[in-house]
């Protein structure tokens, strides 16, 4: 049996930069245990599986297929960038003639659509709310040593916990931070923090970036991951109310970095926007 697969880096328009997915295309339904051991074997942050969701579906003209995600650790139940990649195998390699495309996943029907040189993901929006420091203080601790905290908040829906440094760091503080993120899971006490967001507000100018970011989910078997699409339906949610916007521009502050343009829609979702580079395409031999 042969799987096509694909790596592919997304929220960048080069390769080697944003955050790689692998993709593959299920024309046959795979044994459970398959989609773990790939995911494994492709050691990426995630390995995304599009599948047909009827006999007759075509991966160059139907419009709606299934969508679930993996890391090497664990099957999760929203990842952006391996949408925001899925997307872009279906439109830019297999030439998909719709305008927009549906994915049925964990989180609900998600959709992407082509807009310029840019894929637009329709995500939900989640709200976060305050955090008592005192339960995550070991974990912070942790996580960025001595350094100023402005705000903490949690999202009980996505199980993040967000932790804002103080406005008078610059971008390369956040950049340059030593984060020994496997530390993370004997410091987090409460069983309830699956990922650790940390950020920083942007330029007060009015142009760049609106806010940076760096995503550490070792519970899900990732360290560090590089540009975080599921990070940042938390992430718009919060800096929208603190900076008074529904359109923001947004850079993950990663090794490998990645930039994301963001819009708060009015039925309460989120639109986030990225490009893509396609830098491998193959076969998987099962």
């Amino acid at each position: 049996m042969r799987v096509p697969v694909f790596t592919v880096d997304a929220f960048t328009d080069r390769a080697f930069s944003g955050n790689p997915a692998a993709v593959c295309l299920l024309e046959d339904d795979l044994n459970e245990d398959l989609h773990q051991k790939i995911a494994a074997e492709m050691n990426l942050s995630e390995t995304a599986f599009i599948r047909k969701l009827h006999p007759g579906d075509d991966f160059t003209k139907s419009s709606c297929f299934g969508l679930r995600w993996f890391t090497p650790a664990n099957e999760v139940p929203l990842c952006g960038h391996a949408t925001l990649a899925s997307a872009a195998v279906l439109f830019h390699v297999q030439k998909n003639t719709n305008s927009v495309l549906t994915f049925v996943t964990l989180s609900g029907e998600l959709k992407a659509r082509q807009v310029e040189d840019h894929i637009v993901l329709d995500l939900p929006l989640y709200s976060t709310y305050p955090q008592v420091l005192q339960e995550v203080e070991e974990l912070i601790k942790v996580a960025v040593g001595d350094m100023i905290v402005q705000d903490v908040r949690y999202s009980p829906d996505t199980k993040k916990l967000l932790v804002r440094l103080s406005d008078t760091y610059e971008r390369s503080v956040l950049e340059e931070l030593q984060v020994s993120a496997q530390r993370f899971l004997s410091a987090e006490k409460t069983g309830k923090v699956k990922g650790l967001i940390l950020t920083l507000k942007g330029s007060s100018s009015g142009k760049g970036h609106d806010f940076y970011s760096r995503y550490f989910a070792p519970w899900y078997g990732v360290l560090e991951d590089p540009v975080t699409g599921s990070a940042h339906a938390v992430l718009s949610s919060y800096w929208s109310e603190k900076l008074g916007k529904k359109e923001m521009l947004a850079f993950q502050c990663s090794r490998r970095g990645g930039e994301l343009k963001i819009s708060l829609r009015s039925d309460g979702r989120v639109d986030i926007a990225g490009q893509t580079a396609v830098v491998l395409k193959g076969d998987l031999t099962l």
